[in-house]
This record gives structure tokens, C-alpha cells and sequence, in this order.
């Protein structure tokens, strides 16, 4: 006994986590110095060797000398972020030994807003996976947002809230990991050498089975049966719906810890459950995620009041049942984690192929970037998989003097029934209440955004917190990816449309002057200026191609010496990161699909977010949200799975993709004939490097040639689409030509 008291005296002064900086940065830091040499020697030869006013090109050249300065400043910005990464690690023993008893509260949001496009079946099983976190479950809260206001979704909450009572206990008892049913029934395997346990996963395997199958035929029908609305009165909410745009708070507690009957089979009490679809009304707005994230927050704030809020998508389910005391190591400790506003876990996927078709893994920015991120004053919040302080999201500033009393939380008590709760909570969740007060501004997540995440994470750093990345060696959250090139061409466009928007209005180093480090500043800004990166890849994917059919050389001759830099940059930078890639887990086919999508990306999602912030400036339009679906039909499925680049939707971003795919094949045949007709060899042509440039890009773009022209199934690109890429592109090599 005194041994173990003493054990405890010891722990006490011990942290609760650790930062370790990343070792072995030399080769990193020799292979930044030798590219930064290489752009001056580039600088030096396009402002020595300018064209003359008279000479054909000279305005080409001082295009492509913008563009080549461009991508030297994000190069630099991204060099900033890369330069000091850190490592985080926890001690959750620690954290067991000194805290457990004073544990806090921890209030889940998980958000969805159409069960047409986020299928119920798979919300419920993020919900259950986070119910079932290691951690005593009265002091576990989730609340389900429900944007699409649909009974559907209501009535596979209740399914899930009967489920849990024998989901969660199995979980416990045989350490299940994932705690997502789907997930782990899908991969393991029945425990045939324990005939009771194999018993039991039987039993609870085909009721889960049951469950889904009732929750995936209810939501085939569109409706749920009268038999089934008898059966909980909370269906009487829907009498009165007009649409999932109009309609009053509907607000369910549908287990309240407080209750006796809220307990598992093996009677212990289960975490609080609440379903709440915030009031809609035509002309008022809504404020997409960011707005039902503000409705969550007051609402928990009266039901639970956890001062650790969790939130996550509704595709994104735990894989990790004690990440949450991951979490808890960075808040609680005595000595750092008063200044900690939120912990930020990566975005992993579940649904990747094996060389990551449309490069959506974002291994790279997980395993390099946001470390350095962290290194650097801590990363942004990206809108899923964060444990935020409540404090801080609700708008408080850091001080010095500020100290978390855990100790209060327990203690507090709640006497309302589950019935009166909801009626006091309807309000919080009303359209009118959040007029004429700071909402969406100084309080809770910020408004008038497409990436609310992004800027809400910036104005938290703004008031002085500091925030921490920690990736575990299990990932804490698996999401779905997209699974066709559209919806991810889609997704970024509203990624990279909003974080210029940020740029544009709250610039880092103007918001954040003197409220948050120069280096932080900077690691903002690669990601919130994506979309501007589309100017200078457009230019040189088009111009130096054209050029070339024009007869206008932009590089120096192979016989120069000044040739040497464009090699020496473009093969060491590449050649680092595909080093780079296959480190964080990739493979080389990976690494060329990364290299696709880079280019189709930058030429048409940063494109036409690019275009769409300068329509917002002058007035034109206003932001929207584009909910990404998270299911796909059976032959798209199959084609994804094959590795076979989807085509087959009509499309402004694959008309620009397909017009400069031609293009480039179109240039790179005139090259050939170039050097063939006056008898050249590349080595002695003053148009080599242009040539190879233009091979590149052919080779990038062979998907796309099959797309056009040999593909017969769903896949290929549309015929209108084909005829109108084919004449944009003819047309461009004819103003080039005359």
C-alpha cells in the first residue's frame, strides 16, 4: 500500500505528455539550401536573358518568370511549415493513476445533414463507436445533429440506443477494437477456439445484422412505417414538419444518464444520447455546419456542460477507443495544458485503393506537414476528429491566470427531467435566438465561411491558445474518402474557395499581427492560398506547349550550361518527394496518382475557386456548402476499386482538364515533327526542355486520352464533352499557329 501511495507522489510531478523534435533534419535542411540555389540561378538567367521588345516571346518569358516566382514563394511558405517538426506522446497510465476519479465530461457532436447522401446505418455506427470509448460512461454525452431533419435518421438513433445496451458491454469485455459494428465485424473473425464467446459474438453479430437491415429497408422506403412511429412518441415531431427547410426545434433525449433504466445488460449506465434537429425556416440562414456545431454547443451546454467537446463527421468513426485519453493527456497536464485549446487528430480513410487512385489519403500533410505545423505553434483545426476546450470555442481568451477546475464539472447536478431538458433546450436551438448577439462571430464556430473550421481554429490562435497534433500509431478516426474524381474536384474546390476567402478577409498576418507567432502566420498561408496556385500552374501547363507549337523557345538550349538549374530543381524536388511518399506509406504508382491530381486539381478545382472569390468580392455570388455523398453506385464502386479514373459526369472541371490534356498531346506531336523535319536531335534543339515538359504532361495525362477515346463503359468521358475538349483545344493551337 505505501509503495503504491508512494508510486502516486512520484506520478504527480511527472507530465501527462512529452514533445520530442524530429531528428536527422540535416538532410532536409542541405536539400532546401540546394533548391533555394537553384532558383537563383533560374532568377539570374530569366532577368539576364529577357527578350528583346521586338523579339517574338518576351511576354511569354516574363509570364513564365512570374509563374517560376510564384511557385518559389510557396515553396518557401511550405519549406517554413516542413522546417521544425515535432513529435507528441502521451502517458495515459499517468493520466489513469492521477486523474481517474475527476475524469471531465466529454461532450461528442457528431454532425449529418442528408440521409440520402449519408446513409443512416453509417451514422449510427460512428455514434456507437464513440459511445463505446474506453472511458466511464456517465461521463460520456453524444449529440446527434440532424441538418436533414429527417425521421429517418431519427429512427436508426433509437435502433442504435437499444443496440448500445449490448454493443458496449461486449466492447468492453473483449477489448474490441475498431468499436464501430460495421468495421469490426467486417474484419474479424469469429473466435471459433471459445465456443462462449463465439457464442456471443454470433448473438450480437446478427443482431446487429438485424438492426441494419431494418435501418437500410426503412431508409429504401423513404418513410417510416406507422407501426414503427407507434413505438416512440418522439415520431410526433414530424406531424408538424413542413420539409427539412421548414420546421421547429425537434430535441429527443433518448438516454438520459440520470435515469435508473439507462443502463446496459449488465446494468451499467450508458452514455447520455440526444438527437436534435435545429429550426429551419425558409428566410433565415442557417449557416450550414458551423451553425448546427453553435445549436450543439448551447444546447450540451445545459443538458451536460462537458468542458471537452469532441467533434466529428458522420462518416468519420472512432478507431481508437482511448483516444480520448490521448486527448485528456495534453488538457490535464498540470503544467502545459492550460494554454492547450484543442487537440487535433488527423484525417485518415478507410475506403483508399492500394496506390490511392485520387490521392485522398493526405499521408504527406498528416506524417510531415502537420508536424511541422505543431513545431510551429500548433496546427488548425480541421472540422472533424478535434477535442476542442469549451472555454476556448466559446470565444474566451488565454491568460495566464487561467486554470480549468475539472473538480466543478463533477460536481455539478443537473435536477430537470429528460422532458423538461428538452423543452428548455428547444429555444437554444431556434433560429431567432442567436440575433442581435456575438454567435458565429466572437462565440462558437465562425459564420460566412465555406471552411468554418479553418477560421474558427485561426481566431482561437488570435486570443492567445496554443493547440497540439497527435497522430497515433492507431488512427483515432477512419472516414470515407470520394470515390470518383468529380466529388473530389468538388470537395476541393470548397476547401481551397474558402480558405481563400480567409486569405482575402481575416489575411493571418494581418489577424493574427502581434496575437500569434510570424511563424505560425506563415504555416498558415500555404493552405489558405491553394486556390491561387491555379494562375501559374495554368500558365505553365498551357503556355510553354503553345510556344512550342509557335516556334518560341522559353528554355535555355541542352549545349548552355544555363539549362542545368531548370533539371537540377525539378528532379531533386521530385526526387524528394517521392522519397517522401513511399516514407509515409505510399507506393510509386501512389506517388504519379498524387502527381495527377496535383496538376488536375490546381487546373480546375483552385480554378474555379479562384474565379468564384472574385465573383464574391464584386458581389456575384455567395457562399455555398457541397455535402460530398459517402455512397456510390456498384459499378462506380467496382471501377474505384479497379483503379479506373471515373469520366463519366458532364462537367466544367473536366472540360478544362480534357481541352489540356489535348492540347499538350496536340503540341508535343508538333514538337516531334519540329525536330524530326529539321533533322535535330533533342540534345542540339533549342526546344528540348519544352518537349520534355510536354511528354510529361502527355504521360500525366494517359487516363484522360483513355477517357476520351477507348473506354466503353460509364466510366469514359461524355461524347458532348469529348467534341467541345477537342475544339477548345484545335482552337487554341490555331491562335497559337496565326
Amino acid at each position: 500500500m505505501r509503495e503504491r501511495e508512494r508510486e502516486m507522489e512520484s506520478n504527480d510531478h511527472l507530465p501527462l505528455f512529452v514533445t520530442k523534435s524530429a531528428k536527422a533534419r540535416i538532410p532536409f535542411q542541405l536539400y532546401a539550401l540546394s533548391i533555394f540555389v537553384g532558383i537563383c540561378f533560374i532568377f539570374e538567367y530569366r532577368l539576364s536573358y529577357i527578350p528583346a521588345k521586338e523579339e517574338a516571346g518576351r511576354w511569354a518569358w516574363i509570364g513564365l518568370f512570374l509563374s517560376e516566382l510564384w511557385f518559389s514563394f510557396y515553396w518557401f511558405l511550405t519549406t517554413v511549415v516542413r522546417w521544425n517538426p515535432i513529435y507528441r506522446y502521451t502517458f495515459k497510465d499517468r493520466l489513469s493513476l492521477r486523474h481517474e476519479k475527476a475524469l471531465p465530461g466529454i461532450d461528442i457532436f457528431v454532425c449529418t445533414a442528408d440521409p440520402m447522401i449519408e446513409p443512416p446505418a453509417m451514422v449510427i455506427n460512428t455514434v456507437l463507436s464513440v459511445m463505446a470509448y474506453d472511458y466511464p460512461p456517465e461521463k460520456l454525452s453524444v449529440y446527434l445533429s440532424d441538418d436533414g431533419g429527417s425521421d429517418l435518421t431519427f429512427y436508426a438513433m433509437i435502433e442504435a440506443s437499444r443496440f448500445s445496451k449490448i454493443w458496449l458491454p461486449f466492447c468492453k469485455k473483449f477489448k474490441v477494437e475498431p468499436r464501430s459494428p460495421e468495421a469490426y465485424f467486417r474484419t474479424a473473425t469469429e473466435p471459433l477456439g471459445d465456443p462462449a464467446r463465439a457464442n456471443e459474438w454470433s448473438s450480437i453479430k446478427k443482431s446487429y445484422e438485424d438492426m441494419k437491415k431494418r435501418i437500410e429497408t426503412t431508409t429504401k422506403l423513404g418513410r417510416v412505417s406507422e407501426e414503427i412511429r407507434r413505438e416512440h412518441e418522439g415520431f410526433s415531431e414530424w406531424n408538424s414538419v413542413a420539409s427539412r427547410h421548414d420546421h421547429q426545434t425537434i430535441l429527443q433525449i433518448l438516454t438520459d444518464r440520470k435515469d435508473p433504466k439507462a443502463v446496459d445488460i449488465e446494468g451499467q449506465p450508458l452514455p447520455t444520447l440526444v438527437y436534435l434537429a435545429r429550426e429551419k425556416r425558409p428566410h433565415y440562414n442557417h449557416n450550414f455546419k458551423a451553425g448546427a456545431m453553435n445549436a450543439l454547443i448551447r444546447v450540451s451546454s445545459r443538458i451536460n456542460n462537458g468542458p471537452i467537446i469532441l467533434n466529428v463527421d458522420c462518416d468519420m468513426y472512432s478507431n481508437n477507443s482511448v483516444a480520448v485519453r490521448d486527448a485528456l493527456c495534453f488538457f490535464m497536464d498540470e503544467e502545459k495544458g492550460r494554454e492547450i485549446a484543442f487537440v487535433q487528430f488527423p484525417q485518415t480513410f478507410e475506403n483508399l485503393t492500394r496506390n490511392d487512385l485520387y490521392s485522398s489519403s493526405l499521408n504527406v500533410i498528416n506524417e510531415v506537414d502537420f508536424l511541422g505545423f505543431d513545431g510551429n505553434g500548433g496546427p488548425c483545426y480541421i472540422g472533424s476528429g478535434c477535442f476542442h476546450r469549451r472555454d476556448a470555442l466559446c470565444g474566451q481568451k488565454y491568460s495566464k491566470e487561467y486554470k480549468a477546475d475539472w473538480k466543478m464539472w463533477n460536481d455539478r447536478k443537473v435536477d430537470e427531467s429528460a422532458s423538461v431538458l428538452e423543452e428548455k433546450c428547444k429555444e437554444l436551438a431556434s433560429c431567432t435566438y442567436e440575433n442581435n448577439t456575438q454567435w458565429g462571430k466572437e462565440v462558437g464556430l465562425k459564420y460566412g465561411c465555406p471552411v468554418e473550421d479553418i477560421l474558427t481554429g485561426l481566431s482561437i490562435h488570435c486570443r492567445g491558445w496554443k493547440s497540439v497534433y497527435l497522430n497515433p500509431e492507431r488512427k483515432a478516426f477512419l472516414g470515407v474518402a470520394p470515390t470518383t474524381l468529380l466529388q473530389s474536384l468538388v470537395q476541393h474546390k470548397r476547401w481551397t474557395e474558402g480558405d481563400l476567402q480567409i486569405f482575402v478577409s481575416n489575411c493571418p498576418f494581418v489577424y493574427g499581427y502581434k496575437k500569434m507567432p510570424l511563424k505560425l502566420q506563415l504555416s498558415y498561408s500555404p493552405y489558405l492560398l491553394w486556390a491561387a496556385n491555379c494562375l501559374g500552374t495554368l500558365y505553365y501547363v498551357a503556355v510553354p506547349s503553345l510556344c512550342l507549337l509557335r516556334g518560341i523557345s522559353l528554355f535555355p538550349e541542352i549545349s548552355n550550361p544555363w539549362v542545368l538549374p531548370f533539371p537540377f530543381v525539378i528532379c531533386v524536388h521530385r526526387a524528394y518527394s517521392l522519397g517522401e511518399f513511399i516514407w509515409c506509406g505510399g507506393t510509386f504508382q501512389g506517388w504519379w496518382n498524387d502527381q495527377r491530381m496535383w496538376l488536375f486539381k490546381r487546373t480546375s478545382s483552385y480554378f474555379f475557386a479562384f474565379l468564384d472569390n472574385i465573383l464574391k468580392l464584386l458581389g456575384f455570388t455567395e457562399s455555398a456548402f457541397v455535402i460530398t455523398a459517402k455512397v456510390a453506385d456498384d459499378d462506380v464502386s467496382q471501377r474505384y476499386e479497379q483503379e479506373a479514373m471515373e469520366f463519366g459526369s458532364t462537367s466544367p472541371m473536366f472540360t478544362i482538364i480534357a481541352t489540356l490534356a489535348l492540347l499538350n498531346a496536340f503540341c508535343f506531336v508538333g514538337g516531334m515533327k519540329r525536330v524530326i523535319m529539321d533533322v535535330r536531335t533533342l540534345l542540339s534543339d533549342p526546344f528540348t526542355l519544352q518537349i520534355i515538359l510536354c511528354g510529361l504532361l502527355v504521360m500525366i495525362n494517359l487516363p484522360v486520352y483513355q477517357g476520351l477515346f477507348l473506354r466503353q463503359d460509364n466510366g469514359r468521358m461524355p461524347t458532348s464533352l469529348t467534341q467541345l475538349s477537342i475544339m477548345f483545344a484545335l482552337l487554341a493551337c490555331a491562335l497559337a499557329l496565326y
